[in-house]
């Protein structure tokens, strides 16, 4: 493809920086600095999106992704991954790139591709969806998180402000229960954005959800506060109070980002401060107990492996008066 015909496609396809601004989307703004965070938070997944949609291979946008500066790294290679999955629906090709490129330095962060296919289904017609049967059956969540991620950022007052919920989502097939949840978890991570990472708005969004929802919700927002940070010591510690019974499910969260971001390399003293709020122990523990934890195969009963995961996690951290074991 000429470089005239991939610049057309990137024209096409990726959205304008302008609606990652937190003004353009009607967040909280907690100060300058944190939407200084989140905004630049969004500039680096939609530039992951556009190297994905513009380069020629995989590889090609590999090498790009990795002059982005390493905190928002992540970022975008979630973006990269929306894009390989947009750019897989509209040829017919399966998951073609997204395979390619998880089977190169994609791999590493294998998480996040999978959320940005998530970003990639919410915007794609439901015909041109992926096989559920093609990605892994224990991560294959992770792509409704990202589904249930784009809603709440884009679709704030019907997925927030109105609790809409994904109810028949079908996708597996016959799995509408958990996909509501997993999609839940999505939706919290995004609070942590809608909120602006102020804990207080935070915790009013996620206390406006039907109590039944919270636990997923606070996962979420766990997840965000751990991997993109924004908050300090203090604000972590009033977050985990006022998570109460969900502390947690916002430790299993924080313990997931802390995985993530090991496993990349791209560990930074933000997700090393939250793991040692919310999960009392260092990042490196709390992301060893993912993978300990971690199912290696199919698990009996009703849940899905990736619920047994994420409960065995939660499980470990039992607090009394503020201390994990």
């Amino acid at each position: 493809m000429s470089s005239a015909l991939r610049l057309l496609r990137r024209r096409i396809l990726v959205p304008d920086i302008g609606e990652t601004k937190l003004k353009k989307r009607g967040f909280q703004e907690k100060d300058a600095a944190s939407a200084q965070l989140l905004e630049t938070v969004g500039e680096y997944f939609l530039t992951g999106y556009a190297h994905a949609v513009e380069s020629r291979t995989p590889a090609e946008a590999e090498t790009r992704l990795e002059e982005v500066p390493a905190r928002f790294r992540g970022f975008a290679y979630e973006g990269a991954g929306m894009g390989f999955a947009v750019l897989d629906g509209m040829t017919f090709s399966g998951l073609r790139r997204v395979k390619t490129f998880l089977g190169g330095r994609g791999g590493r962060h294998n998480y996040m591709v999978y959320v940005g296919v998530g970003w990639a289904m919410a915007r794609l017609p439901r015909f041109l969806w992926p096989r559920s049967e093609s990605l892994d059956p224990l991560l294959l969540w992770l792509v409704h998180d990202g589904y249930g991620f784009h809603q709440a950022y884009f679709h704030t007052e019907r997925y927030v402000h109105r609790q809409a919920r994904e109810d028949r989502f079908s996708w597996p097939a016959g799995q509408d229960a958990y996909a509501a949840r997993a999609i839940d978890q999505g939706v919290g991570r995004a609070l942590w954005f809608v909120g602006g990472t102020d804990v207080d708005r935070v915790v009013q969004l996620v206390e406006r959800f039907p109590e039944a929802r919270r636990a997923d919700l606070y996962g979420g927002v766990g997840l965000a506060a751990t991997y993109a940070g924004g908050a300090d010591e203090s604000e972590l510690r009033e977050l985990c109070d006022r998570a109460g019974a969900h502390r947690p499910q916002l430790a299993q969260g924080s313990a997931f980002a802390a995985e993530a971001r090991i496993r990349a390399g791209l560990l930074f003293p933000h997700t090393e401060s939250a793991a040692q709020v919310l999960c009392d122990t260092t990042a490196e523990r709390a992301a060893e107990i993912s993978r300990e934890t971690r199912p290696t195969g199919t698990e009996p009963g009703p849940s899905p492996a990736y619920e047994v995961w994420r409960r065995r996690i939660a499980d470990t951290f039992v607090f009394h008066g503020g201390v994990a074991s």
